[in-house]
């Protein structure tokens, strides 16, 4: 009964997220595209950037890479099959719907090996776009995200772009090097 309970819970907080996203959604919402992110990215190899808050910059352009290979090979843990069906989807549909997503921007994949804590931010920013490019090229099987469930290719690719500008919040520029 508990987990029922907890189930039904779960997804009455994401349905009314999804109901608020819904309303929050100004028509000035666009979604980027893979191509033109990869754009977005390689531009920032132009500055110094650092982070506002939490994680330094290597290390988010790090975890973005993995997420965006992890789609493509498979997450190292999943939450329960009830909870994907459920607040997981209902989430996803929220964020899709916004055109924007929102979530704890230090927690680590479920399972996924530690990243290093700092490295040599052009080179984090060379890996993400390098994922990004290896995400359109496959042509095999999309994995179940490890909370959404399954998804498209299209609605993956929408999740990877919201999950980038989501990090990117708290990258700032601090100076061109040019």
């Amino acid at each position: 009964m508990t987990k029922r309970r907890l189930v039904l819970t779960s997804l009455g907080v994401s349905l009314l997220a999804a109901a608020g996203a819904v309303t929050y959604r100004k028509s000035t919402v666009t979604i980027t595209s893979i191509a033109e992110m990869q754009a977005k990215l390689a531009n920032l190899k132009l500055d110094k950037l650092t982070s506002l808050s939490g994680w330094q910059p290597f290390k988010v352009f790090a975890h973005l890479a993995q997420s965006i290979e992890y789609s493509m090979t498979g997450y190292p843990e999943m939450k329960s099959a009830a909870f994907r069906h459920t607040a997981g989807s209902a989430a996803f549909y929220a964020f899709s719907v916004a055109g924007a997503m929102t979530h704890n921007l230090t927690e680590p994949i479920p399972g996924a090996p530690a990243i290093a804590e700092s490295g040599e931010v052009n080179a984090g920013i060379d890996m993400l776009i390098a994922a990004l490019q290896k995400y359109e090229n496959h042509a095999g099987d999309i994995k179940p995200h490890f909370a959404y469930g399954s998804l498209s290719k299209a609605e993956f690719a929408q999740a990877h772009v919201m999950h980038i500008e989501n990090h990117l919040k708290l990258i700032k520029s601090t100076q061109s090097v040019a």
